[in-house]
């Protein structure tokens, strides 16, 4: 089993995930697979997850990052986006809140990957800054 994997059930999440995108069998599960390749890339040390009942997750210190399919759109919601600096022209979703943002992805949208890319590693640096200093905090 991977180690940067956790398991759920017989199945890690890594396999959950393999699964989903097969099962889409169209753009969504091509544009999933695709998003899942540049966040391993942009973070080579995320975990995967398998949460609520479905939901890709990838975890560094925290979440950084959901991948959710719709009928009509590939949802990415980074779970603490409104508190990203820097690369966030590309939220288009989950404006409102005070602690998500997301990026809906359509058919035939074209990714920019360094945006993306860029965004991910902000989301694990946010996360680990925040991970050290819970930790200072308790000691």
């Amino acid at each position: 089993m991977d180690d940067k994997s956790r398991t759920q059930g017989a199945a890690s999440a890594s396999d959950l995930i393999d699964a989903r995108i097969a099962e889409l069998g169209d753009w969504r599960g091509e544009m999933l697979a695709r998003l899942r390749e540049l966040i391993r890339q942009a973070d080579p040390d995320v975990i995967e997850e398998w949460k609520w009942r479905g939901t890709p997750v990838w975890s560094h210190d925290g979440i950084v990052c959901t991948g959710e399919t719709y009928k009509s759109a590939v949802k990415m919601t980074f779970a603490k986006g409104a508190a990203l600096d820097g690369v966030t022209s590309l939220f288009n979703s989950s404006l409102d809140g005070n602690v998500r943002r997301a990026i809906d992805f359509h058919e035939g949208d074209k990714l920019d990957e360094k945006a993306i890319k860029a965004l991910i590693r902000a989301a694990v640096v946010l996360n680990t800054s925040s991970a050290s200093s819970r930790t200072r905090r308790k000691q």
